[in-house]
């Protein structure tokens, strides 16, 4: 389904089902459920900022539902409860549109929703996704912070495991707590059911931060094997694997960035992707390596995926 007709259409079923039921009901809260689904399913297939006006349409429908008084308290509950999903959703959205205190916001108010309607899977990942905001602005205490509380209230299995994986063994290793890092390294290496490709791309992250470079090649290798080519996955692996081969193969480093840059249209990179381009064009300055010079000079002619107007890159 195309982002254009699939996107408005699930909003407007969902509008439809609220014209039936402006005060919720169990088939509202139905449709919530399978809208929620259907954006973080198909959360890499859509540009950030066009996922982003879509979910928050969303949400301020069901917002709109929430009658004080009116609405079965069951009912409100769980339609309070698809409101923290949007928002934890709004939140991934808002970090990858490098609008970090936005998404602070977003993710904040999904940790709250959890709590109050018991969801602790729902507050643990809000959790989380706030100790990734963190450390994209360098505040890797804060990171750790946010990574234990959502370590704590994450259930046991899948979601702990995801949190060991990327918000607490990133930030630890960000803090050189190399000893730590590898023990929340073990922690999530033995939930079998984690994303193989997500894993494998933490793992290469820490192991670069913390300077063992044979392991971080291996596990970015790992990871980039694991994803569909020039989804947001394979963008981020592959400029893994170029950071952790820059400083040992400069030219393969930023052949590999040129050829995410080739395959990946500029709206639909994300802030963590332009990010990590940065950081690779910031580490291979030194270098007069094939490529390099051409890396830097697309790397500074991308623009903003949100303009000083406000307004975002087309598809």
């Amino acid at each position: 389904m195309t982002t254009a007709a699939g996107l408005p259409a699930v909003r407007e079923s969902l509008s439809l089902a609220l014209r039936m039921d402006p005060d919720g009901s169990r088939t509202v809260v139905d449709a919530t459920e399978a809208a929620v689904e259907f954006y973080a399913l198909g959360y890499s297939k859509h540009p950030p900022a066009v996922l982003f006006d879509e979910i928050h349409r969303t949400r301020r429908l069901l917002a709109q539902a929430l009658a004080p008084g009116r609405t079965a308290e069951p009912v409100a509950v769980d339609l309070r409860r698809g409101i923290g999903w949007l928002s934890a959703l709004l939140g991934n959205a808002a970090h990858h549109l490098d609008d970090h205190t936005g998404a602070r916001v977003h993710l904040t108010a999904a940790v709250a929703f959890g709590e109050r309607t018991g969801d602790a899977r729902l507050a643990a990942w809000a959790c989380g996704a706030l100790s990734m905001v963190a450390r994209a602005t360098d505040h890797h205490t804060a990171a750790l912070t946010h990574a234990e509380r959502g370590l704590a209230l994450a259930p046991r299995g899948l979601p702990s495991a995801q949190l060991h994986a990327w918000a607490e063994l990133p930030s630890l290793a960000a803090l050189g707590q190399a000893q730590d890092a590898d023990r929340a390294l073990a922690d999530a290496a033995r939930a079998l059911e984690v994303d193989a490709a997500e894993h494998q791309l933490h793992q290469a992250e820490a192991f670069r931060v913390l300077g063992r470079t044979d392991k971080a090649v291996t596990a970015a290798e790992g990871s980039l094997n694991a994803c569909v080519p020039r989804t947001p996955g394979w963008a981020a692996a592959s400029l893994a694997l170029a950071q952790a081969e820059a400083p040992i193969l400069p030219g393969d480093a930023a052949a590999r960035a040129l050829d995410v840059l080739d395959r990946v249209p500029a709206a639909r990179l994300r802030s963590t992707t332009r990010s990590r381009l940065k950081q690779l064009d910031a580490a291979l300055a030194a270098s007069t390596a094939d490529g390099v010079t051409d890396l830097h000079e697309r790397v500074h002619a991308l623009r903003p995926v949100i303009n000083t107007h406000g307004t975002a890159q087309s598809a």
